[in-house]
C-alpha cells in the first residue's frame, strides 16, 4: 500500500507541480488541496495526463466548515470535496477547493470535465449555496424550489423558515410559518443491570 501511494504522490507531484497547495497522506490516502483560480485546468489535468488517468469522479459534495470541530476557522467557510478514481491505474484521489468568498461561494463547475459531476454540484448548490460558474443548468435538486436558504449550511435553523401542508379549501398545498415549537431532545439511555431479562 505504501509503495502505491508513493507512485501516487510521485504522479501527482510530477503532473500538478505548484497547482498543488497542500498534499495529505492520511488512513492510506492522499488528499490534495487546490486553489480555487486553478480547480478547473486541475481536474483537466487530472483526467487528462496519462500518468495520472482519473476517469471517473465518484463523488463530490460541499462543506461547511464554520466552527470545524467546535472551534473558530481562520480560513474559508466552503470547500468543495472531490473523489477520483483511476481504473486504469487502479487509485484513488480526494481533491479539496475552498470557495474564497464565503459570502458568496464559487468555484468553477468540472461538469465538462466529468459529466458525472453535473447533480452532484446542483446538490452542493441546494445544500450550501456554493456556485458552479460554467454549470449547464445549476438549480435545486432536493428542496422545493420556493424554498428558502440552505439547509446543511450550520447557520441554517433547525426547523427551517416554513412548512407546507395541504389546504383543503384551497385544494393545493400552501406554505405558512413554522408552526412547531423549537425543543431540545434528549436520547434516553437505559441504564438497568437486568434490562432485557439479562443477569
Amino acid at each position: 500500500m505504501t509503495q502505491k501511494l508513493d507512485q501516487l504522490q510521485a504522479a501527482l507531484e510530477s503532473a500538478l507541480g505548484d497547482r498543488i497547495k497542500s498534499l495529505v497522506r492520511d488512513r492510506g490516502e492522499i488528499t490534495i488541496t487546490v486553489a480555487a483560480d486553478r480547480y478547473l485546468e486541475t481536474a483537466q489535468r487530472l483526467q487528462s495526463h496519462t500518468s495520472l488517468a482519473f476517469e471517473q469522479l465518484i463523488d463530490l459534495c460541499g462543506v461547511d466548515y464554520a466552527d470545524y470541530r467546535n472551534e473558530p476557522r481562520d480560513g474559508p467557510r466552503y470547500c468543495v470535496v472531490v473523489h477520483l478514481l483511476s481504473v486504469s491505474r487502479n487509485w484513488r484521489v480526494r481533491v479539496k477547493v475552498f470557495a474564497p468568498d464565503d459570502e458568496l461561494p464559487q468555484v468553477a463547475s468540472v461538469n465538462e470535465v466529468w459529466n458525472s459531476a453535473n447533480w452532484f454540484e446542483r446538490e452542493a448548490f441546494d445544500l450550501y449555496g456554493i456556485i458552479f460558474d460554467g454549470h449547464v443548468d445549476l438549480r435545486r435538486i432536493l428542496t422545493d424550489y420556493g424554498f428558502i436558504g440552505h439547509p446543511m449550511r450550520k447557520d441554517f435553523p433547525v426547523s427551517g423558515h416554513v412548512e407546507m401542508r395541504y389546504d383543503e379549501q384551497k385544494k393545493r398545498v400552501v406554505y405558512q410559518p413554522v408552526t412547531i415549537e423549537p425543543r431540545e431532545i434528549v436520547p434516553r439511555v437505559v441504564r438497568e443491570d437486568h434490562y432485557g431479562g439479562r443477569h
